[in-house]
Parts: C-alpha cells; sequence; structure tokens
C-alpha cells in the first residue's frame, strides 16, 4: 500500500507543469509560495504520510502472521525483582515430572546432587537416587551391570536413544525439560498454558489421529495428549491436586532447573545495592575531598 501510495504522488508530480519533477524548467521555487500554501503542502504531506501509516497498520492487523494463541502473563510468585523461587512448589513440581512427565521427557542435564538443598537434604536425595537403577560398568569380567543410582548420577532417561523415543511417540521426539522454560517463547506462561489448554477442535479444523488440538501449539496439533488432570497424583503435603495447581508446580520445577541460579543471582543483587548504598557516598566524599584544594587553586598567567 505504501508503494502504490508513493508510485500515484510521483506519476502525479510529474505530470503536473509545475512541479517538484520539473522544478528546473519552470524556475519553481518553494521559498516564493506564500505562507498559506506553505502550511496546506505542509498538511498535506502529513496527511499523507499518516493515511499510509493508517494504511499500513490495518493491513498487518487483517493479515494472519501466525496460527497460534499468545499465552497471558501469569502472576508467578518468582517473578518480581527481589522474589525467589517456591521451593515448596519446586518439591511439588518434582513430583509431578517424576510420576509425569517422566514417562516421555528425559532431563539429561540435572543429577541428584543439584537437588540437595533446594528440595531435599542430602539423606533423602541420596534415597531419591537409589530408587533409580543405573547402569554401569564394565566390571572386572568386561561386562555391563546395573547399580543403584547415587547422587552424581543424572536423572534416567525414559528411551534407550532417540530412535525408540520417536518410535513410542507416533514419531515425534519428545523434548528434553531440563532448559524448556528458557527454550519456549513466554517461558512458564506458555508452558502452563500449553498444559491446561487441550480442547476440542473447533468446526472446520481437522485433526489428524494421532494428535491433539491445542490453541497455544504452533499450528495448533500437539502429539502430546494431555497429561495432567484433577487428582491424579497425592501430594505429601495436603495441597489440593487439581490441573491448575498441577501445572503451576511442574511450571516452577521446570524454572528452576532452566535456572538454577536464579535465587543466587537476587540474593548477590540485594548484597550489590547494599554494598553500592553504603560505598557511593563515601567514595562522593573522598572525591570531594581530595579534589577540593586542586579545585579551589586560582592560576594566574603573567605577562613579562
Amino acid at each position: 500500500m505504501a508503494a502504490l501510495f508513493g508510485r500515484t504522488a510521483r506519476q502525479a508530480l510529474c505530470r503536473a507543469p509545475n512541479g517538484v519533477c520539473c522544478q528546473q524548467k519552470a524556475n519553481f521555487s518553494f521559498k516564493k509560495l506564500s505562507t498559506g500554501k506553505k502550511v496546506g503542502l505542509g498538511l498535506l504531506g502529513a496527511t499523507t504520510a499518516g493515511a499510509v501509516s493508517v494504511g499500513a497498520a490495518l493491513q498487518y492487523s487483517v493479515s494472519a502472521m501466525d496460527l497460534i494463541l499468545h499465552p497471558p502473563h501469569l502472576p508467578w510468585s518468582h517473578s518480581g525483582v527481589l522474589d525467589s523461587l517456591d521451593h515448596a512448589s519446586i518439591r511439588r513440581g518434582y513430583y509431578v515430572y517424576k510420576q509425569v512427565c517422566a514417562a516421555c521427557h528425559s532431563m539429561d542435564f540435572i543429577a541428584y546432587r543439584e537437588l540437595v538443598g533446594v528440595i531435599f537434604d542430602e539423606d533423602e536425595a541420596k534415597a531419591e537416587a537409589a530408587e533409580v537403577m543405573v547402569k554401569d560398568g564394565p566390571d572386572e569380567e568386561g561386562k555391563m551391570f546395573e547399580r543403584p543410582g547415587k547422587l552424581s548420577d543424572r536423572f534416567p532417561n525414559p528411551y534407550e536413544n532417540e530412535e525408540a523415543a520417536k518410535a513410542a511417540n507416533n514419531g515425534a521426539l519428545p523434548p528434553d525439560l531440563t532448559y524448556i522454560v528458557k527454550a519456549r517463547h513466554g517461558g512458564e506462561d506458555y508452558i502452563f498454558s500449553l498444559l491446561t489448554g487441550y480442547c476440542d477442535p473447533p468446526a472446520g479444523v481437522d485433526i489428524k489421529e494421532g494428535t491433539y488440538f491445542n490453541p497455544y501449539f504452533l499450528g495448533g496439533a500437539i502429539s502430546m495428549a494431555q497429561a495432567l488432570y484433577n487428582e491424579i497424583i497425592e501430594y505429601e503435603d495436603g495441597t489440593p491436586a487439581t490441573q491448575s495447581q498441577l501445572a503451576k508446580d511442574v511450571c516452577t520445577f521446570l524454572k528452576w532447573t532452566s535456572e538454577p541460579e536464579h535465587d543466587i543471582r537476587k540474593r548477590y543483587a540485594i548484597k550489590f545495592f547494599a554494598l553500592m548504598a553504603l560505598i557511593t557516598p563515601l567514595a562522593f566524599w573522598y572525591k570531594r575531598f581530595k579534589w577540593s584544594v586542586v579545585k579551589s587553586r586560582k592560576i594566574v598567567f603573567k605577562k613579562y
């Protein structure tokens, strides 16, 4: 539309006998115009620019740029500048991942030792790791063997390899969830909306067999079935395990796995600004004190 306006204006000016394109031949000078004509030309230019802008905005608003429903911004308890993660929610979210998400999704970059001091104490983390049998070896006879997990072991992968994962999920590879919050636009808002956004497809939308409709997923058709329902697990602390509570807790847990330094960074920020609040006035006073003699001198040049 902007190109159309430009071509029309250029053709009109070139056809005019005293137009801008014929400025040299007609000896036309903008300075010779009266003040009223100058104001009129200015208003005409501003109106044309406004019309082009409105046209471009309307063109963009009615065009289907992407077929996706953007998630709303949710009031997370850790979204503030100085707010820390809810560690009780992280603990509940770990159990949601363990009992629901770990059946399909891996978390290859988190070891059980990282749970110490965040979700469990050391003894609880050791007991949690010992529940998993880890393939290790070779032994003295050159054979592989299985042993109980240790704190240094990473979370187990539900599949032997990527091909086995694709075969079990209709050809779709379940993504690793370690950094999924950082890897998706919208972060935990997107993950929460995706987990709670399953619904029937609208009229005229056909979903292939083995896929499910979710408006927050690009294209609407997602291979992952709805995983969270009310009361599918029971929290040890008695929190009602509603679908939204399950989604909120697992999103908080995934926020921690994507950004384990979250609380430490904000704690250092508090210390830094508190220290700067003390140091800045002292530095300012010391600068004034050291330079007071120099800046109060008067240099006079004498001619001999």
